[in-house]
Formats: structure tokens, C-alpha cells, sequence
């Protein structure tokens, strides 16, 4: 591939439920992804984030609201250094985990922060997710994140989603042995897919220095700028 992406950052946040060591099947699942954005030049970086003190809730720090300890300011300093960001979460009761809400929500309190064009601070960036399970929910999940990546600024690409789902009920996860996870050819196609689309409007969003700036920037609407929005008391 002609294209340099040595340049690139990419995080994937792990939001199974399972703390470290156990092993992780949603980890296994976005290995793939992350084999192939490494073996590209991207710099990956990887957080389990059930490893790590994340209190609930929608602000930036949240030690300033009662909490003891809050790991995710210094997340959040990954999130910004990076311009791909990867949520990976298993299904349950045919949701995204609750660890994943939590990080969403977190993402969430920094979203009011601007760039130094005045737009929202995740402009720029793209977004997608991989999911993992053994019940229905799929896409279903896949929707849930990436409508609320897009809703906080990230920009999404063409089949920004993959994931694997093992039979039905009580069946084998993705890395167990007979489950034909790994080897899926469905799966692997479509978290290749999804992981080129990514570096590829990584890329174009890089090169282009972000998403253009006119009628958008937060900083020049409060300074009372409408955009050819109609606006009788602008002068």
C-alpha cells in the first residue's frame, strides 16, 4: 500500500467486563483490526477499561463530584492524541456492555471542549466498533455506538462496524475452541473492511486538516456569527 499512515494514532477500548488476566474474546476479536493497522505504521494503543477506576457519570473529572478516584482524564488524554478510536464491547441482554455506556457517557463530558478551530473537540476524528457475543443483538449494538460516536463529532466511514456472534444461548464464545470464531470468513472480511475505511478517512481528515470549518465552529456562534442561519437580530 503506497499510502503512509505512520503518522496515525489509533485506540481500541475494550469494554468487555472481564478485568486482566481473564481472557477476553472481544480482545481476541479486535486483534485482527489492530494487526492489520500495525502492520501499516499505525501507533495502536489498547485499554481494558474494566482495569481501570472509571466512576459513572458525565463530566470531565469526576473527582470534582464526589467520586474518590477517576482514571479518565488520563484516558481521555489517549482519546485526543489519537484520530481513530474503536469501541469494543461484548453483548449482553442484547445491549452493548455497561462498561461501554459508561465510556460513551465519559466521551460524552468532554464533548463540550473545543479544538483550536472552535469546533467540538472529537472534529476530525473517526469512529467504529467491534462486537462480540453469543446471542442476537449485533447490529443492533453496532448502531447504538456508532450513532452516539457520530452525535459527539467523530466522523464515521463506509461498514465502520464488525463483529462475530456465536449460536444462541449457552454456546461457545469467539476465542473458545470449536467455535469457529477466529476463523470466520464473514467476520474476518468485514473487520478488514472496517479497519481500512478507518485508516483511509483517518487519512483524508488528516491530510485535509479536519472537517472544514465554516458553519460549525461552537466559538464563532456564541460570538453571535449565524452561518446564513436566519437570525433578524444579527448585525
Amino acid at each position: 500500500m503506497p499510502t503512509d499512515y505512520s503518522d496515525l494514532r489509533a485506540l481500541f477500548i475494550n469494554c468487555t467486563l472481564k478485568r486482566s488476566p481473564e481472557q477476553s474474546h472481544t480482545e481476541g476479536l479486535a486483534k485482527i483490526s489492530m494487526g492489520i493497522m500495525a502492520k501499516n505504521g499505525v501507533q495502536v494503543d489498547t485499554i481494558r477499561a474494566a482495569d481501570h477506576d472509571i466512576p459513572a457519570g458525565v463530566w470531565p473529572d469526576m473527582t470534582e463530584h464526589g467520586w474518590r478516584a477517576d482514571e479518565w482524564p488520563a484516558i481521555f488524554e489517549q482519546v485526543q492524541a489519537a484520530q481513530i478510536l474503536v469501541l469494543c464491547t461484548p453483548i449482553w441482554l442484547g445491549e452493548k456492555s455497561s462498561v461501554c455506556t459508561k465510556i460513551i457517557e465519559r466521551l460524552y463530558g468532554n464533548s463540550h471542549l473545543l479544538n483550536d478551530a472552535g469546533q467540538y473537540r472529537y472534529y476530525g476524528k473517526v469512529g467504529g466498533c467491534l462486537v462480540t457475543g453469543n446471542e442476537d443483538g449485533m447490529k443492533h449494538c453496532a448502531m447504538n455506538v456508532l450513532y452516539s460516536l457520530q452525535h459527539l463529532g467523530y466522523t464515521i466511514p463506509p461498514q465502520a462496524d464488525a463483529g462475530w456472534i456465536g449460536e444462541a444461548g449457552p454456546g461457545p464464545s469467539y476465542l473458545d475452541p470449536g467455535s469457529g470464531g477466529p476463523g470466520n470468513d464473514f467476520t474476518k472480511r468485514n473487520t478488514t473492511f472496517m479497519t481500512w475505511n478507518l485508516m483511509h478517512l483517518a487519512r483524508m481528515l488528516t491530510d485535509a486538516g479536519g472537517i472544514p470549518v465554516h458553519g460549525n465552529q461552537r466559538s464563532e456562534w456564541d460570538a453571535g456569527c449565524r452561518f446564513d442561519s436566519e437570525n433578524p437580530e444579527h448585525r
